[in-house]
């Protein structure tokens, strides 16, 4: 279940709520694009900016019109382990099939304290869980050994959505977590290197304009087609460069506007982008031909 291309999905606004319409149209635009998987409530979903009752709306609208085509993962965590273990619970309530939980963030908790917070999250949940390692969020870094003694001790912990930008470190989680534990990059410029590593897939922010091109890449790197992923790493590497000239999901989201998917609008404290980079941001795009 967790591998190929999952869509780190951005989540549209328009007059201060959800904007429902342009949700819709963003899902049936990755069904059609061949998406293998829908994360909402990610980082790229602004998941800080959400209130707990707009998660719920929109995670069961999601799994409404997705209605079981590809899977469906929930960002669930937080840095308060009953809160975090609360919304996991009701992710698998609502029918996600998988939670992402992010390492928990300002608390900076060690090694030992990594491996008892996700211990917990595991034994008091279900649903097959993701860790997710975002230290440049975070402030800190799960280490590949905690990771692997969780994926040997915890079946539902599933797999990791690496991020930390370490290729040493996933590939030793490769090496030594199992065959069935599923790393995931989470740096679309590092896709290949780290699929090539033995990622089984990535969780994409990239994937919300280009969906089609980080699919195709993605399931190259699994049929072991390196150098055809290649050509598709270096056709990608203006656009990924791009989606980050500001922070994640500031330029995605003006894109996605240039494109005419979804209204400009974005919550604070995060801020409409620079015009200056938004002229660099439209210019990448008119050389992919998206607007």
């Amino acid at each position: 279940m967790l591998k190929g291309s999952y869509v780190a999905l951005v989540t549209p606004f328009k007059n201060g709520d959800i904007d429902w319409r342009a949700l819709e149209e963003l899902i049936e635009f990755h069904l059609k694009e061949g998406t293998d998987g829908i994360l909402f409530c990610g980082t790229t979903g602004e998941s800080p900016a959400l209130a707990s009752d707009e998660k719920e709306r929109l995670v069961r609208f999601g799994l409404k019109k997705i209605a079981t085509e590809i899977p469906v993962m929930v960002g669930t965590g937080t840095n308060n382990i009953q809160h975090t273990i609360t919304a996991t619970t009701k992710a698998e309530e609502w029918g996600a099939d998988l939670a992402l939980v992010i390492t928990p963030y300002y608390n900076k908790p060690t090694q030992k304290g990594l491996y008892e917070y996700f211990r917990a999250v595991a034994q008091n949940t279900n649903i097959p869980l993701v860790i997710y390692n975002v230290p440049g969020r975070t402030g800190v870094n799960i280490a590949a050994e905690t990771t692997i003694k969780l994926a040997a001790e915890f079946p539902n912990i599933i797999g990791i959505k690496e991020a930390s930008g370490d290729l040493v470190q996933v590939s030793e989680i490769v090496k030594n977590a199992g065959k069935d534990f599923s790393v995931m990059s989470g740096e679309d410029a590092l896709n290949l290197p780290i699929m090539s590593c033995g990622a089984k897939g990535v969780i994409s922010v990239t994937a919300n304009i280009l969906p089609k091109k980080v699919q195709q890449q993605a399931q190259l790197c699994l049929e072991g087609k390196y150098l055809a992923a290649l050509k598709l790493h270096q056709e990608l590497l203006e656009i990924n460069r791009a989606l980050f000239y500001e922070t994640n999901p500031i330029p995605v989201k003006e894109a996605l506007s240039m494109m005419k998917k979804i209204e400009p609008e974005i919550r604070l404290p995060l801020a409409s982008m620079q015009k200056e980079k938004r002229e660099k941001l439209r210019a990448v795009l008119e050389n992919y031909k998206l607007v």
